[in-house]
């Protein structure tokens, strides 16, 4: 696979740079593959999801809580730098990316702040090549707390505020630990989640803890060059039980974003239900637990839109982006959503 099969051209005013009044009020995109050249497209509003999920199917939701991850310092020499965590490895460790003139080299140390004119400091002390890993004089977390940004996506251009600290979280946001949000789940109101359940659906959910390196772009052409990132995730007993019910039932496993369905395929390759996982899903992977997929639009050449070309089909995501862009659908974090049916389910 080539990276040149998996760009569009997408015009800038239909990136979503504000949520909409009400998380239900997006559009969604149903993708019914019919074959494999072809799908039938179905423009709908997201609270038709209702009739879409049926009594039985099980919503998978990745629980994470996006962290105050960007932080604002200054060198020995004086010079800026912003550090932005892409994952915390200890409880005073963690790896970052680096913004800076000049980036400092191990040993060094940074001096971060606030706009209160409170500091502390870290020291270098790695690198592998992608990310630098920096060693806090205490907990990485509290800190953060006192000291950090919401990192919204650079897509994003506006400066974060109290909007984005509510809408760039998930309802069912609660373990710390995502540098960006599972933008699936950004969709769904807990009037919505009440009224899936009134209907049969059930719930479960996994931890994965997103990193900035979903923002990297790819750099091989050539996609078997291609490092994927690595992101921690947790799966409960409970959600493993609840998925092998469902399969024994007929009924359907729905992940709510690709964030879940790199957990759930994780844990299907591996049969642990824990870990970092650096699983790289292009088309052409063998799907185990997950049969359909609620998801967003996602960035040319990203590894997010070799997933769903891998899931739906490539021809049928091509189909399915064009049409949105066609239709002003608006598109990633903050934008609409699609319903994507796995291909090898789809009657033929």
């Amino acid at each position: 696979m080539q990276l040149s099969d998996f760009n569009y051209e997408l015009p800038a005013d239909l990136i979503a740079q504000h949520p909409l009044a009400n998380r239900t009020d997006s559009r969604l995109l149903e993708v019914k593959a019919e074959g494999g050249d072809h799908a039938q497209l179905i423009d709908r509003q997201f609270k038709d999801i209702l009739s879409l999920i049926k009594p039985g199917d099980l919503l998978v939701f990745n629980d994470t809580k996006v962290i105050p991850a960007r932080l604002h310092g200054k060198k020995e020499t004086g010079g800026n730098v912003e550090l932005l965590i892409e994952r915390i490895s200890g409880d005073k460790q963690a790896w970052v990316q680096i913004r800076a003139s000049k980036v400092p080299k191990t040993g060094s140390m940074i001096q971060i702040y606030n706009q209160a004119g409170e500091t502390f400091v870290v020291e270098m002390i790695g690198y592998d090549g992608r990310f630098y890993e920096v060693r806090f004089p205490e907990n990485v977390f509290g800190l953060l707390e006192h000291f950090g940004e919401l990192p919204l996506p650079p897509y994003i251009e506006h400066q974060p505020d109290s909007e984005d600290a509510q809408r760039y979280q998930t309802v069912v946001a609660k373990n710390p630990g995502a540098v960006a949000a599972p933008t699936a789940g950004l969709h769904f109101d807990e009037k919505i989640l009440q009224q899936l359940k009134d209907l049969g659906v059930s719930l479960a959910t996994i931890t994965l803890h997103v990193g900035a390196g979903t923002f990297t772009p790819v750099r091989e052409e050539d996609l078997s060059k291609h490092k994927m990132h690595h992101e921690w995730f947790s799966i409960p007993e409970a959600s493993l039980h609840a998925i092998e019910e469902t399969k024994k039932k007929g009924k359907r496993v729905i992940a709510v974003g690709t964030t879940s369905l790199r957990a759930l395929e994780s844990q299907a390759l591996s049969q642990q239900s824990s870990g970092e996982t650096n699983l790289f899903i292009t088309p052409g992977f063998q799907f185990k637990t997950v049969d359909c997929l609620l998801t967003n639009f996602h960035l040319p050449k990203s590894t997010l839109l070799m997933l769903v070309s891998a899931f739906a089909g490539m021809s049928n995501i091509r189909a399915a982006y064009q049409h949105a862009i066609d239709q002003q659908y608006r598109f990633f974090s903050y934008g609409d959503a699609m319903f994507l049916s796995r291909l090898e389910n789809a009657k033929l």
